[in-house]
């Protein structure tokens, strides 16, 4: 699902007035995405995964004032591009794991992200699952990095845009009086043209499509979380017995 190694060549998904997305591992099937962000201060990166042509990826924008983690799971290379281009990692103070995971300055903010060009909706599914819904104002972007994504295992049958299989049981409502005509995923390609109607089909009647999804990706969403948090699991010594 994840591929955990340096990567050796990105893929740019997306490039627009506001902002640019990539993809460091584009063959591996978790597709994780990254983003920039231009805001009233400057660029910010938003979960990014280094690859070699990042530099390349944002020349078309001004900047890079910090990085933005929007998932307690998606450190990522949060402390390695934070140093290259000598800024702090911003993270909100309900959020928790990153601290202790990122080797760079790491700055706190409260209720509202340090740039006021974007807005942040807190939300926190279950325990141990801390996630920040992002909204760039001026762009009218939302980015959602766990909770909805455009690729297994999160779209069943015809959806353009789907939730993780358990968030289909505890569905983010808060999204609902949204209307974006962008929206940024961490998992998977964008979505730049009817938005705002992909959004709220994903919330309508979620609960209803839950025996549906989990006969399609039941599997492929528990590998998709025993890979995420594979690397926090205690490494218990092998003992021989005999």
């Amino acid at each position: 699902m994840y591929n955990r190694g340096t990567a050796t060549s990105g893929r740019l998904v997306a490039e627009w007035p506001d902002g640019v997305s990539w993809q460091a591992h584009p063959e591996e099937a978790g597709r994780r995405t990254s983003h920039a962000l231009v805001g009233d201060q400057g660029t910010w990166l938003v979960d990014p995964l280094w690859c070699p042509e990042l530099n390349d990826y944002l020349l078309s924008v001004p900047p890079v004032v910090g990085v933005l983690v929007c998932s307690c799971w998606h450190a990522r290379d949060a402390g390695r591009v934070a140093a290259a281009h000598d800024v702090s990692v911003h993270v909100p103070t309900w959020m928790g794991r990153i601290g202790r995971r990122v080797d760079a300055p790491v700055e706190r903010y409260g209720s509202r992200p340090p740039d006021p060009d974007l807005a942040v909706i807190p939300s926190r599914p279950l325990p141990g699952w801390d996630e920040a819904f992002l909204w760039h104002r001026s762009g009218e972007t939302l980015h959602v990095a766990d909770s909805l994504g455009t690729v297994p295992p999160f779209v069943v049958n015809q959806e353009r845009l789907g939730l993780m299989l358990l968030r289909r049981l505890i569905p983010p409502t808060r999204l609902a009086g949204l209307h974006p005509t962008r929206i940024l995923v961490g998992h998977g390609d964008g979505i730049a043209e009817r938005a705002a109607p992909a959004l709220h089909e994903a919330l309508r009647h979620p609960r209803r499509s839950f025996p549906r999804a989990l006969r399609a990706n039941g599997v492929t969403s528990m590998r998709s979380v025993f890979e995420a948090i594979a690397d926090e699991l205690p490494v218990i010594p092998f003992v021989d017995s005999r």
